[in-house]
């Protein structure tokens, strides 16, 4: 019997996952002017970057974590630690920085096994596909808003940024007035006996979101400088990511439908089929609408696979283990956001970018294809 969370602790648990969105997007709307202030004008992009390379380097240690205090203490001990170190940041001056910004990468990892593993605690079935969907919605949403509040306390001053990384505090009181602790043990015999090697379906549900993730922000780097060349101005790029985000939110809703009318596979190739589409519209498109409809199936292809294979994840793991294999899932989607920043270094300029970015999604297509056709012969014998 599955502990009930109230509508409150729901609410507390998707909010939580806007943070993990929110911890290079802070900064970005004045990253020229913070790097300078911090004494790293030279290599302001790792600011951004490396967050992403600590949750990939500290992954298997917060899984181990996970399995040591649980998943609520876990949760508890990364909001504390993000809100720490995130505010830290514009204290510390020089290369010291990057040291900060590649620890707070930790808590993020931490933060998104913990509270998704929390979510597969309290929710089952269909309840829980669907509050796997709302979680994507509030990454979107997290990111939308999170922006344009950085960008208006950036005017304020370049240090101001920093503070909204003490949301987490505000959350983390929040989890431990809301949402109630798990009665710890009930997996502990079982966990011995698992095997630490992912599983087949595990390792497929893995590689695609690695190339989700990587095939997103190939397009998220590229397009600024394409829509620049189609005429648009800082805002209006502004206006069109946004857009993204909103279509990535309303896909992200409309997935468990998907997934019972389509099946989870399936539903993930219509997704990266999207991103395909997308990046060859933004290769050959020669004005504003096609890079419009190239938006909209870039934000269906984010929606569509990004919240399902934090659902897969939970599906195909022992509760025991989901944890640990929820905190190597944030490891496979942060290395497709870090493997993305050197699409950009394909030879051909940007028009071979997208060209490559959609060749990638083609190539998630064929595996989901293959263990398709596997899990059916799998399921005849």
């Amino acid at each position: 019997m599955k502990l009930q969370l109230t509508r409150a602790g729901s609410f507390v648990l998707l909010a939580v996952a806007s943070l993990t969105i929110m911890v290079g997007c802070v900064i970005v709307p004045g990253l020229p002017t913070i790097a300078r202030q911090l004494g790293v004008g030279n290599a302001a992009s790792w600011l951004v970057t490396l967050p992403s390379l600590g949750v990939i380097i500290f992954g298997p240690l917060a899984g181990k974590l996970i399995d040591r205090i649980g998943l609520y203490k876990a949760l508890c001990f990364g909001l504390f630690t993000y809100g720490l170190l995130g505010v830290a940041g514009f204290l510390i001056l020089g290369p010291l920085v990057f040291v900060d910004r590649f620890f707070l990468g930790g808590s993020t990892v931490l933060i998104m096994a913990a509270g998704t593993g929390l979510i597969s605690e309290f929710y089952e079935g269909k309840a829980r596909l669907n509050m796997i969907a709302k979680q994507g919605m509030s990454i979107e949403l997290g990111g939308v808003i999170f922006l344009f509040v950085a960008g208006v306390l950036a005017n304020v001053g370049w240090q101001w940024p920093f503070v909204l990384y003490l949301s987490s505090w505000v959350l983390l009181a929040l989890v431990l007035t809301c949402v109630p602790q798990p009665i710890v043990g009930q997996h502990a015999c079982v966990q011995r006996q698992q095997t630490a090697t992912p599983s087949a379906d595990l390792r497929v549900v893995y590689a695609s979101a690695v190339l989700s993730m990587a095939v997103f922000f190939t397009a998220i780097i590229m397009l600024p400088l394409r829509l620049h060349g189609l005429g648009l101005n800082e805002a209006q790029v502004g206006y069109f990511l946004s857009y993204v985000s909103l279509i990535a939110v309303c896909a992200a809703a409309i997935m468990p439908i998907a997934a019972r009318k389509m099946g989870d596979y399936s539903t993930l190739i219509v997704g990266f089929i999207s991103y395909a589409l997308a990046h060859l519209a933004f290769m050959t498109a020669e004005g504003l609408a096609p890079m419009i409809e190239g938006g909209l199936c870039l934000g269906l292809g984010f929606g569509l696979t990004i919240p399902m294979v934090n659902h897969l994840t939970i599906e195909f793991s022992h509760p025991a283990q989901r944890g640990r294999n929820l905190a190597w899932l944030s490891v496979a989607i942060f290395a497709g956001q870090f493997i993305s920043s050197f699409m950009d270094f394909i030879p051909g300029g940007q028009a071979h970018g997208f060209l490559g970015a959609a060749g990638i999604a083609g190539v998630a297509v064929g595996i989901l294809a293959v263990s398709i056709r596997t899990r059916r012969s799998r399921q005849a014998t």
